[in-house]
């Protein structure tokens, strides 16, 4: 899987105890996909981490530039009972 994290993206990981393999489960295994409405270029995945309490980790994916670029990653408590 080719992609790569902006510093943002890395610092949220490291702050929030977030596990790679968990981003990239969600990147390669989405649940559900949203477009952004406020950005083209920017995609949100969604999918419930079973080894997190079940929680919904969002990755935000700049989808216009190759690799692709996530530009953020974080539990979405929006989502809780939604997937």
């Amino acid at each position: 899987m080719h992609y790569e994290l902006t510093q943002h993206t890395r610092d949220v990981i490291e702050e929030r105890q977030i596990s790679i393999d968990w981003l990239e489960r969600v990147l390669a295994s989405p649940t559900l996909i949203e477009a952004s409405i406020t950005d083209r270029e920017l995609e949100s995945r969604f999918a419930k981490i079973p080894e997190f309490d079940g929680r919904v980790l969002r990755v935000v994916v700049n989808t216009q530039v190759v690799p692709e670029r996530v530009v953020s990653v974080y539990f979405d408590r929006r989502m809780k009972g939604k997937l």
